[in-house]
């Protein structure tokens, strides 16, 4: 018996990927990953974007097998790679998805002197930018992938991946990446991986996401603030407009009270999912139970229902307030929206209710990034069934299932677009702070990640294997 013949069971594919973990081959890839500075959002980003693509990523896919390209389109969009391994084509394919970018480091704001580019281990937290969203959860699956072939020389079906670099831009030409390649990223399903877990010790399927629609309520009265003792009372004041134009919106209690962007009614196999889910995180923010749409068990509220929420707020100058009625006021607020609402409607919308309250003088300015839309796989389609039987298998326990997760990512582009069911399966949890100082992945959550996408990966070309 060779060497690799030795290894083809599941459970020792599994065991070896552990011990490549465990041997800090996986912590080694990260903080190389790590210390590219892919920030899409900062200006001049483009080489370091395409560095770690072509630099990074390109070396790995080709030591695996596969074939790959960048699409750099200019400055339309940040550039992409597509990659693919094409065993046999009557097998069935998967279609995988990460993003490189990261959002600004924030340097000098990461507590004990930690950069942002130098992964730090403290502990089980492994510190970095990137380390959670999304470099620690491709890297998960890439690595997976790597370990079944070393195992049994082959996967046992078709791989192809989308990396993109401007997630964090809201995925600018992705769409259009997608529409102009359907033949290259043609599929039978899309699996991949990112945002967080139900908890950290709790696996978990996500199947699709809300939309998110930003958007700014002005109220432009005048130039310049005047006098609150000499016109107080004769001038019409733009953030107490503004405060009863929100008002008119969403209530005390955060319930939507505009009809057209309220929830539409949840499917009965989107409740089932929800019934026993539960969210929150030890040492997380306390849920306020009286908060948003009545009569919906929290999870409901977040993973099946919409959302209004005001994200900021100005008039005047709240840090040195002076005696002056402000000439101007406006907020950014935002929509999070489930399947089955159009947000090309929601303008007109907002612009109807407003006026017929007498708020004709509030304008309505959508924001310029693109909206993402809201996508729901069924709960009962078959590839979550398989999925979710998988890791099963592996951990000895069932992940949970969510319809859809309470945030947004491009998944429109991969289920409306390609037409593909999509599964989700992320590797971080709701602590990790994503987005902000001290970004970290822990090192158990990464550890039972590779043994899941391991296994999976496994079962998909092999659902005999032991």
């Amino acid at each position: 018996m060779t060497p690799r013949e030795a290894v083809t069971t599941r459970a020792a594919t599994i065991a070896r990927a552990l011990e490549w973990f465990d041997d800090g081959h996986f912590l080694d890839t990260l903080a190389r990953r790590v210390a590219y500075r892919t920030e899409s959002q900062r200006d001049g980003s483009r080489p370091d974007l395409v560095a770690y693509l072509e630099d990074e990523l390109a070396p790995a896919l080709t030591a695996m097998g596969f074939s790959w390209r960048l699409v750099d389109d200019g400055e339309s969009a940040p550039p992409f790679v597509i990659a693919e391994r094409i065993e046999d084509p009557t097998l069935t394919t998967v279609l995988s998805y990460g993003h490189g970018d990261v959002v600004a480091g924030q340097e000098g704001r990461w507590g004990s002197g930690r950069s942002p580019w130098v992964l730090a281990v403290e502990g089980e937290r492994w510190y970095g930018r990137g380390t959670a969203d999304n470099k620690g959860q491709h890297s998960v699956n890439l690595a997976a992938l790597e370990q079944v072939l070393a195992a049994r020389g082959r996967l046992g079906f078709n791989a192809k991946f989308v990396i993109e670099t401007g997630e964090e831009l809201g995925s600018p030409g992705l769409r259009a990446l997608c529409e102009r390649e359907r033949g290259a990223l043609a599929a039978n399903v899309f699996i991949a991986s990112d945002g967080p877990r139900l908890a950290a010790a709790k696996p978990t399927l996500f199947l699709g996401s809300r939309g998110a629609f930003n958007f700014d309520l002005v109220v432009e009265l005048r130039s310049g603030a005047h006098h609150s003792g000499n016109w107080g009372g004769l001038l019409a004041n733009p953030a107490t407009i503004l405060a009863g134009a929100i008002a008119s919106l969403v209530d005390a209690r955060g319930r939507i009270l505009i009809d057209s962007l309220r929830t539409p009614q949840i499917p009965a196999s989107v409740a089932a999912a929800l019934a026993t889910i539960e969210p929150g995180e030890p040492g997380g923010p306390t849920i306020d139970r009286d908060w948003g749409e009545p009569d919906r068990s929290p999870a409901e509220r977040v993973f099946a229902s919409n959302a209004l929420e005001v994200l900021a707020i100005g008039a005047g100058n709240p840090e040195r307030p002076v005696n002056a009625i402000p000439g101007r006021a406006s907020a950014h607020l935002q929509v999070r929206f489930v399947p089955g609402c159009e947000p090309e409607t929601f303008v007109a919308a907002l612009r109807a209710h407003l006026d017929v309250r007498g708020f004709g003088c509030v304008a309505v300015v959508p924001a310029k990034s693109a909206t993402m839309r809201a996508t729901r796989l069924d709960p009962a389609h078959p590839w979550v069934g398989r999925v979710a039987a998988s890791i099963e298998r592996t951990t000895g326990a069932a992940p949970a299932v969510l319809p859809g997760i309470g945030g947004s990512l491009p998944n429109d582009c991969f289920a409306d677009v390609l037409g593909l069911p999509t599964v989700w399966i992320p590797h971080s949890y709701p602590g990790c702070s994503q987005h902000a100082p001290d970004e970290h992945l822990l090192a158990p959550v990464a550890r039972e990640a590779l043994a899941i996408m391991a296994g999976l990966w496994y079962d998909l070309g092999d659902s005999s294997a032991a």
